[in-house]
C-alpha cells in the first residue's frame, strides 16, 4: 500500500503538515509513504520509519519541477495521493483515492484547515521524528541544566524581534535558572542575524547553522522553553513538544500560530498583518513566558491529558 504525500517547500508549512501525515499513518498502518517536499524540509522526514522515500522538489523555470515529479511517480499505482499544494499532478497519476487540498492563503489556522480537508474532527497536531542516535547526541550536548531555547532569526527582517530584547529576556529568566541556547538556520544570513544575541550572551550555547532538522528537534525536546520569531524553527519547537512562545508582528498569528500542547503566541500591538514587531515589549513577552512555565509546572505530563 503506497501513499504519496506532497507537502510544502517551506519549513514552517511542512512542519504543520506533519500532523496530518501522522494521522494518515495511524489510519493506514500497513501503508508506506513517499514524501515530496522542498530541500529545506527534507530532514523532517528522514527519521520517520514509515517514510520509505523522500523526493525533494526544487522550483524550476516553466514549472519543470512538476514534470520531473510526475516522471518520478507515474510508474507507481498509488493507493492514495495526498496533495497539500493544490496542484493537478494527483489527477495525472494512477491512484485509488485522491485528496487535493486547495492552495493559497485563507483565514483561519492552517493546521486546522489541513485537518478539516482530510476529514479529521480533531485537529492532528504536528510532530517530529528523531533517531536514537540524534536523541543520544542531544542528551550529550544538553546533559545538565534547564535550557531556554532562543530563535532570534526569521526569513525576513520585518518578523525579527530586536536582538537586545532577546538578550534582556534571557537575562530576566536567569532567576528561573534558565540557561540560554541559541538556534538558527544554515547560511551566512542566519548567522549574521543571530550574532548580536550570541555576542551579548557569552554564556549561551551556539547550536545553530550546521545541524539537521532531526538533530535540532532532538535538542529542542530537552529545552524547558522556546521563545522565537514566527519561523519554521518556531513550528519545529512546538511540534517537538517544547513549551513554545511565538513572537508575531507583521505576520498573522490567526493563520500561523504555533500548534502544540504548551504552545502560545504574543502579538505586537496594532492591526494584524501590519503591526511593527518593535512594538512588542519585553514585559509583554515575559508575562506570557511566566504563564507558560506556570502551566507546565502545574500540569505535569503524568497528570494532564492532551
Amino acid at each position: 500500500m503506497q501513499i504519496l504525500f506532497i507537502t510544502s517547500n517551506r519549513l514552517g508549512d511542512a512542519v504543520i503538515s506533519t500532523g496530518v501525515l501522522d494521522a494518515l499513518q495511524k489510519r493506514y498502518p500497513a501503508a508506506m509513504f513517499t514524501v515530496v517536499c522542498g530541500p529545506v524540509a527534507a530532514g523532517l522526514f528522514e527519521a520517520d520509519p514509515r517514510c520509505e522515500r523522500i523526493i525533494t522538489m526544487e522550483k524550476r523555470r516553466h514549472d519543470r519541477h512538476w514534470f520531473e515529479l510526475w516522471r518520478a511517480c507515474y510508474r507507481t499505482r498509488w493507493f492514495m495521493v495526498v496533495d497539500l499544494r493544490g496542484s493537478l499532478i494527483g489527477l495525472t497519476l494512477r491512484a485509488r483515492r485522491r485528496i487535493i487540498v486547495r492552495g493559497g492563503r485563507r483565514p483561519g489556522l492552517r493546521v486546522e484547515q489541513l485537518g478539516e480537508a482530510l476529514g479529521y474532527r480533531r485537529t492532528p497536531m504536528p510532530r517530529v521524528w528523531t533517531s536514537e542516535k540524534q536523541r543520544a547526541e542531544a542528551v550529550a550536548t544538553l546533559s545538565e541544566g534547564r535550557w531556554l531555547a532562543l530563535g532570534p532569526t526569521a526569513n525576513w527582517d520585518g518578523k525579527i524581534w530586536p536582538p537586545e530584547r532577546f538578550v534582556e529576556l534571557a537575562q530576566a529568566l536567569k532567576a528561573k535558572n534558565l540557561r540560554p541556547v541559541v538556534f538558527y538556520g544554515p547560511g551566512e544570513g542566519e548567522r549574521a542575524r543571530a550574532e548580536p544575541v550570541l555576542k551579548a550572551l557569552p554564556e549561551a550555547l551556539d547550536l545553530g547553522g550546521d545541524k539537521s532538522l532531526g538533530e535540532v528537534a532532538a535538542l529542542l525536546q530537552l529545552c524547558a522553553l522556546f521563545v522565537g520569531n514566527d519561523s519554521g524553527l518556531m513550528h519545529l519547537a512546538a511540534a517537538a513538544g517544547t513549551p513554545t512562545l511565538g513572537l508575531f508582528g507583521p505576520s498573522r498569528a490567526s493563520e500561523y500560530a504555533p500548534a502544540g500542547r504548551f504552545a502560545r503566541f504574543v502579538e505586537a500591538p496594532g492591526p494584524e498583518g501590519d503591526a511593527p514587531i518593535e512594538g512588542l515589549s519585553v514585559a509583554a513577552v515575559l508575562k506570557v513566558v511566566k504563564e507558560i512555565l506556570r502551566e507546565k509546572d502545574t500540569c505535569g505530563s503524568d497528570r494532564c491529558s492532551d
